[in-house]
């Protein structure tokens, strides 16, 4: 790959040029993820600007997730891969600082999963369809063996894995922020009564094996709104969740 070459930026906005111009090599695909960007003094002369002034721009482009940077003989700032996990850490604060309710997240779940059930249920091929059935057994065993932190994010993980089964890469980034949130709520809230979410992610599964996209979306509907209810009672609360 050739070494991307920058024009200089204009002084009264060189920080903002600097980010702009390397936004616009991502959006154009003239740098993609894992390509390495120029060292600061190389950046900096490019830029004609300091190496301070390339070095802020970097941390912002950072903070943003659009590179990584590296220390070390190997290091540098590299165009990183897309991370939903920057959106769940927004979103996560978000919810703290009351900016939004675990009401809202929950109807917002319910509009993004009644998709994604409907279109799992045209497009999720054989493979996909075991992967999820393993992953509800896998939730089986480690609730067999009181593993309750390790079922908790294995029940949280078949959602992506319903995601995947729809084949849009847009739906997956989606889900995943959505996830990564609440694996955050429900690890602090504690294990939930008994096995609700096993029984009913064995309905879910029978519905999606026959294709029924409505009987499927009912189902998760139904799931969320009891889940939902004791989410609240916990979170509001600051009480754990009993196990059975």
């Amino acid at each position: 790959m050739a070494t991307p070459t920058f024009q200089p930026a204009k002084p009264r906005r060189a920080f903002d040029e600097i980010i702009a111009q390397v936004r616009e090599m991502v959006r154009k695909g003239e740098l993609v993820p894992g390509d390495r960007l120029p060292a600061e003094r190389a950046l900096a002369e490019q830029f004609a600007v300091s190496r301070n002034t390339v070095r802020e721009a970097l941390r912002m482009l950072e903070i943003s997730g659009l590179i990584l940077l590296r220390r070390g003989a190997s290091g540098g700032a590299f165009i990183a891969e897309a991370d939903p996990s920057k959106v769940a850490s927004s979103m996560t604060d978000m919810l703290e600082l009351n900016q939004f309710s675990l009401t809202d997240l929950t109807e917002a779940r319910g509009w993004l999963e009644s998709m994604v059930a409907r279109i799992a249920c045209e497009r999720a091929d054989e493979e996909m369809l075991a992967r999820l059935d393993a992953n509800v057994v896998e939730a089986a065993q480690l609730s067999d063996r009181g593993d309750w932190e390790r079922k908790a994010l294995v029940n949280v993980e078949f959602h992506n894995l319903l995601a995947q089964a729809t084949g849009n890469p847009v739906l997956v980034a989606m889900m995943k922020g959505l996830m990564d949130v609440m694996a955050t709520i429900v690890l602090r809230l504690g294990p939930t009564e008994g096995d609700v979410v096993l029984r009913s992610r064995r309905r879910f599964m029978k519905h999606l094996h026959a294709r029924d996209a409505d009987a499927a979306v009912q189902e998760m509907y139904r799931h969320l709104e009891r889940m939902h209810k004791l989410w609240v009672a916990g979170y509001y609360k600051g009480s754990k969740l009993r196990e059975a």
